[in-house]
């Protein structure tokens, strides 16, 4: 990004910091000790309705505020500004006949970018604005860079990215994706708290790689003299308390996967899990729908949602099992077929699918799942029965063991929770973990440790239970009609 992206040529740098020299001089650089006592949302939201008139002669005064300058017209003994707070923006009017003189030199020189202080009274201007009238300035914080591309805001999207705080200070839209954040996360606390379930903290460093398939950062702890890996999911940690005798937790945790970087995944995520003992799958999917709707409500979107080139009706939540999708959208497949290894090798090979000696029966359907379904399926989709092979976690289906009792959200082709009837059973998870360990040997850097106290903990009974994992960044890009990840997240990861 050019110097001149974010508002500095040396020339400009070097100006600004004479002004700042001489604010040091006069011992008003950094000031702390204005207080504002509004904001301009408030003033706007209590005064705005009402006329020129009737603000005269409700004589508003004492009003004050501290925002950063983002427009600024000096015309010879009277001028304007625009003040942007963390709230919205407000017109102030300064002049000779309200400030001293010396006062009023000194906003002359103050530069775009500036924190400053206001106090005055309100009223309405020639052209109807609602603008402050000043009679008390303070300079706060002086600016050394100009604000970026003035009112076009910060158009260079590596720089939005990089330099956040640039992009919320001139962009409103992104300050207000992440301010619709915090309303989706706080409904989500908020319908859990209501259901009756406990939020809770488990470890985000862990001795095992394990809770999820995938492929973990690995650290060091010098004390102990051991590896670590940070949290991929805290399954295992939430199964654990459901075993020491809390029916229903949850956790929005903070996780991490060494994969790649792209418009749709961060190697640092937000995800949301709950666990309820003795529920039911159904259940469960009733409560992520009421999550998802209660979530839309909190931002304020709507029904239906405009998400890059397709549009999805959050009215229409359907549910078809893995296999039956499948067979629906390959017809050159039958029922026999998905049981047949070499006829599934076949079909992905004939998808340009390279399949893996690895791979079972299991994983080669939901190859083809992933190939031909999962892209299709626009409107709210709950899919079941998934297979043993890729669901080490889960329980088995009692009328066909070769499937678990699992589902996966998906939303505009995309997955958004992964849940399912957990596994207590300590000799099948004991064989599924040593599964996981052969695949590991195997070279897949994905699979899962053995987790023998995870083992203990079973042995010593787990209660039949559910759980449940939500994305919150995809819900957040969903529900804002973000297309990239990097615009939900404050800080996201780049290239160097």
């Amino acid at each position: 990004m050019s110097e001149e992206n974010i508002g500095g040529e040396e020339g400009l740098l070097e100006e600004r910091r004479k002004k700042l020299e001489e604010l040091r001089g006069k011992g008003e650089a950094y000031g702390n000790s204005f207080q504002p006592q509004n904001t301009a949302k408030e003033i706007i939201d209590q005064y705005g309705e009402f006329t020129k008139d009737e603000l005269a002669k409700k004589n508003i005064k004492d009003l004050s505020i501290a925002g950063r300058v983002i427009l600024k017209r000096v015309m010879g003994n009277a001028s304007f500004a625009t003040l942007r707070d963390a709230s919205g923006d407000i017109q102030i009017y300064v002049t000779k006949n309200n400030v001293e003189e010396s006062v009023y030199e000194d906003f002359k020189t103050w530069d775009l970018g500036d924190i400053v202080g206001v106090s005055g009274s309100l009223f309405r201007t020639k052209t109807d604005e609602l603008t402050l009238d000043a009679w008390d300035l303070e300079m706060i914080t002086k600016s050394l860079r100009p604000m970026p591309e003035k009112f076009k805001g910060l158009t260079d999207i590596e720089a939005r990215y990089r330099q956040r705080y640039l992009d919320l200070m001139t962009n409103n839209q992104t300050k207000e994706v992440f301010i619709k954040r915090t309303r989706i996360i706080d409904s989500v606390r908020a319908k859990m708290n209501e259901r009756g379930y406990l939020e809770v903290e488990t470890p985000m460093m862990h001795p095992l790689a394990g809770g999820a398939v995938a492929r973990p950062f690995i650290t060091q702890h010098n004390a102990l003299g051991r590896d670590l890996y940070l949290r991929i999911a805290p399954e295992l940690y939430l199964k654990r308390l459901l075993v020491g005798g809390f029916d229903k937790v949850y956790e929005i945790n903070r996780s991490f996967r060494n994969e790649g970087l792209s418009t749709k995944h961060n190697p640092e995520f937000t995800m949301f899990e709950w666990y309820e003992a003795y529920a039911t799958m159904q259940g469960q999917m009733d409560l992520t729908k009421d999550i998802i709707l209660n979530a839309a409500k909190a931002a304020e979107c709507g029904m239906t949602i405009n998400w890059g080139d397709i549009k999805i009706d959050l009215n229409k939540f359907n549910q078809a099992t893995l296999s039956d999708l499948v067979l629906g959208a390959n017809k050159q497949l039958k029922s026999d077929d998905l049981k047949d290894k070499k006829n599934l090798e076949t079909y992905l090979k004939s998808l340009g699918v390279k399949t893996e000696k690895s791979w079972g029966v299991g994983r080669m359907l939901l190859e083809i799942f992933e190939e031909t379904v999962e892209e299709d399926l626009i409107n709210p989709t709950f899919v079941t029965e998934y297979p043993v092979e890729v669901s080490p976690l889960s329980r088995r289906n009692t009328e066909n063991p070769d499937f678990t009792d699992r589902f996966e959200l998906f939303i505009g082709g995309k997955e958004f929770a992964n849940g399912f009837c957990e596994l207590n059973d300590p000799d099948d998870q004991a064989e599924r973990f040593a599964d996981q360990v052969a695949a590991k040997d195997s070279g897949d850097k994905e699979a899962m440790d053995f987790d023998q106290d995870y083992i203990t903990a079973l042995e010593h009974g787990m209660p039949p239970a559910v759980g449940v994992g939500l994305g919150i960044d995809r819900l957040v890009m969903l529900l804002t009609e973000q297309t990239s990840i990097r615009d939900v997240l404050l800080f996201p990861q780049m290239k160097s």
